[in-house]
């Protein structure tokens, strides 16, 4: 199992990731600005059941990929780096004009198993764990164990990160209307905080 230095890592790697808005930070602040608190945490509740479906999935993968070939495996962490480059500068060169849409008022069991949707059907989420888990895997030992705890650590911390988004944009609905300024500061930010673990997980002795 990954030892305390490890997890340590990985939470921070984690909670920094976590505050990047991805398609489903901006359904949670959607859904909050749209209808309030608690909408937003019933669809943080549905993103997260979703998340299980990719850890479970990445586990199942990662495990399978390093029994058939160790040098596969390797490959498949270089890529993951590549990725978080990919993303980074994807964030800071993009472009983003869009307002938060108004969606119609849905029952709260409607908004929790369309968080599920988004999260299960988004095929950058499954790329994401297959790229990043295996940075922080011990392949000395079994792999699924510790994909299976990386991902509840995920998770928990998810529900943490993406709850105080609920919150807060439920909070500040009006100021977060349409303010293009705003969206344009957090794509570079992101971009950075990606480059940035990038660089960090290609100069770790992983």
């Amino acid at each position: 199992m990954p030892d305390l230095t490890t997890l340590a890592l990985f939470c921070a790697a984690t909670l920094a990731l976590l505050v990047v808005p991805g398609p489903a930070v901006v359904y949670i602040v959607t859904r909050s600005v749209a209808q309030g608190r608690a909408a937003g945490l019933v669809s943080v509740a549905g993103i997260h059941a979703g998340s299980v479906v990719h850890v479970v999935a990445a586990a199942l993968g990662i495990s399978a990929l390093l029994a058939a070939s160790a040098t596969a495996f390797t490959i498949v962490k270089v890529l993951g780096v590549a990725y978080l480059v990919y993303l980074g500068v994807r964030a800071i060169i993009k472009r983003d004009t869009a307002d938060l849409v108004e969606l119609k008022v849905h029952s709260k069991k409607r908004l929790f198993w369309e968080g599920f949707v988004v999260n299960v059907l988004n095929p950058k989420t499954a790329i994401f764990f297959l790229a990043f888990l295996p940075q922080f895997v011990d392949t000395a030992h079994p792999v699924a164990p510790q994909i299976a705890l990386l991902g509840a650590v995920w998770i928990v911390l998810g529900l943490a990160s993406d709850g105080a988004f609920a919150l807060l944009a439920s909070a500040l609905a009006g100021k977060l209307r349409g303010s293009a300024r705003a969206r344009r500061r957090l794509n570079v930010g992101s971009g950075l905080i990606y480059l940035g673990l990038g660089a960090y997980l290609a100069t770790s002795k992983s």
